[in-house]
């Protein structure tokens, strides 16, 4: 296969371990933990595996050898840039606690367990994955573990194997599978260890000692460049706003960490959107607004952020969008309904306020609100055109403000969605070395022999030498949350927070970045170079541990 020249340099970076990984280790048992709500239901429902006590790893002064260990390690759920350094990780980890220990892979993520569809993942593989991007050394996929066949098909395969520790690399609803496996696991005296570790560029798993996910880093410098690109046309051409929406259903970290990067005119914050009770009219208001007040200073021109999932945050829409969710997961055959029929029996099967807010629609956008559900049971909300949804209704409200006598202004609105762009990109110096100690740090958790835990790095803001390395059980993560109209168990998806440092950074400067054009050019992810060039973290990280 033909290589760049940037895929040959990053094949021989070193990524950098916390210095408490680069020998052996012994685990330090600290307090028991809880669930961050429903306690008594989440320790109902993982008697085996809830309570566990938090886990950081000290050089060990008396090492042993280790026991050859063979473990399997699936992807699951979308792509994030270092995907691969976990596994190269956790690969060279196995191999220094016992050179005969073996990695398997499970193909196309947790289906390849089911299936029984792995491969051996040998040296001469590693090495062509080191510091790449993308999940293609074994792929991904959105399969479920959720049923009890499905554990006792992937146990057989295990057993086949002789794998005794399995680690899942995955999201919010993936290390909540990886949860509910480890029990089961546990309970049935399966002999099989169950380790996570934190994927998701949407970087809405996270704690307190979860600092953040892996590829958020990555994902925002890759959309914040293409942001500063438009940016400077935008600034260049100066005749047209650019609606720019940017994944991240559940919360708006990827928007505000662009927004801090790059500094545009208007960006969107969907849990400031509910918190204030925003109706839809007041969030076009609030654009209209600001683009009035530059068109008074001849400035017909800017950028709009906008999150994917600012829909389901705007009260009204929340409320129609959970009614919607509970309505189809129990219509089986509404996807063989034609249109018409679908949209007559959605109003009059919803409540008279959902009803009322649903007919308010575009047509467009009520039939996306409908639109198959992924397998978590949640709306799509990457496939709405929110974007054009609200640059519509911006012109709209523009020509009534012009009607009024309080805008002479131009505006022409161009739109973009950046999801896939950031998915797969080549991971920063960061989050390469924070996936390569993520996947190291797994293999130590396997070592100390424990299960249903999530591989914990932290301390991030400083060099990676001092980062601290640990575990933290899943279940204290975890709550109650309806999925498919039935309370499920899940980790709780950590939100932006108003009052923590990263908006309140934002919101300092935002009245500003509206009517004066501030724009900031990030430019590429850089590789080599001086350390404030290269080895910089996120900004919602900086700030968010500033005083720690």
């Amino acid at each position: 296969m033909k290589k760049s020249a940037l895929q040959i340099a990053r094949a021989s970076y070193q990524p950098k371990l916390p210095v408490s990984l680069t020998g052996p280790v012994v685990a330090v048992e600290g307090a028991p933990t809880q669930s961050v709500a429903d306690r008594d239901e989440i320790k109902t429902l993982f008697p085996n595996t809830y309570g566990l006590p938090e886990l950081t790893f000290e050089r060990n002064p008396n090492p042993e050898v280790g026991k050859p260990v063979n473990v399997g390690v699936i992807l699951s759920g979308g792509q994030a840039p270092g995907g691969h350094n976990v596994i190269c990780g956790l690969f060279d980890g196995i191999k220094t606690q016992n050179r005969d220990s073996r990695l398997y892979g499970f193909l196309m993520g947790p289906g390849g367990l089911v299936d029984h569809d792995y491969v051996e993942l040998t040296a001469d593989i590693i090495d062509e994955y080191r510091n790449t991007g993308g999940f293609d050394i074994i792929g991904s996929g959105r399969t479920k573990l959720e049923k009890k066949e499905q554990f006792d098909k992937g146990l057989e395969i295990l057993k086949e194997l002789d794998i005794t520790a399995l680690v899942i690399i995955g999201g919010d609803d993936s290390n909540t599978n990886a949860a509910v496996l480890a029990e089961y696991y546990k309970s049935i005296g399966a002999g099989v260890q169950v380790i996570g570790c934190p994927k998701t560029i949407d970087g809405d798993l996270k704690n307190e000692v979860i600092e953040t996910s892996f590829g958020f880093d990555t994902a925002t410098k890759v959309y914040s460049e293409l942001i500063g690109n438009i940016q400077r046309d935008c600034f260049s051409a100066k005749k047209y706003w650019h609606f720019i929406k940017l994944m991240g259903r559940s919360a708006s970290h990827i928007a505000l960490e662009c927004a801090l990067q790059t500094q545009p005119n208007i960006c969107i914050i969907s849990e400031e959107v509910e918190a204030e009770n925003m109706t839809l009219d007041d969030v076009i208001n609030y654009i209209a607004d600001i683009v009035a007040e530059r068109a008074s200073r001849g400035l017909n021109f800017g950028t709009v952020l906008i999150p994917e999932g600012l829909i389901e945050f705007i009260p009204a829409m929340k409320s129609l969008i959970a009614e919607l969710n509970d309505l189809l997961a129990h219509t089986p055959d509404f996807a063989a309904m034609s249109a018409e029929e679908q949209r007559r029996f959605v109003v009059e099967s919803l409540s008279e306020a959902n009803s009322r807010v649903y007919s308010s629609l575009p047509a467009g956008v009520a039939r996306q609100l409908t639109l198959d559900r992924d397998p978590h049971g949640n709306v799509q909300v990457s496939l709405i055109e929110t974007e054009k949804l609200l640059s519509e209704m911006v012109a709209t409200r523009l020509e009534e403000k012009r009607a009024e006598g309080s805008y002479s202004g131009k505006f022409s609105a161009l739109h973009h969605f950046f999801g896939y762009e950031g998915r797969c990109a080549s991971p920063s110096n960061f989050d390469a070395d924070y996936c390569y100690a993520l996947g190291f740090n797994a293999s130590c958790l396997i070592r100390a022999g424990v299960t249903g835990y999530m591989s914990s790095v932290r301390n991030l803001t400083k060099p990676s030498v001092q980062w601290i390395a640990g575990g933290i059980p899943i279940t204290m993560m975890m709550n109650m949350e309806r999925r498919h109209g039935a309370m499920k168990p899940v980790i709780q998806k950590a939100l932006v927070t108003l009052d923590g440092a990263a908006f309140t950074k934002f919101a300092e400067q935002r009245d500003s970045w509206a009517i004066n054009t501030e724009f900031v050019y990030p430019g590429p992810i850089q590789y080599f170079g001086p350390a404030e060039v290269c080895d910089q973290c996120s900004m919602t990280l900086k700030y968010e541990h500033a005083a720690k």
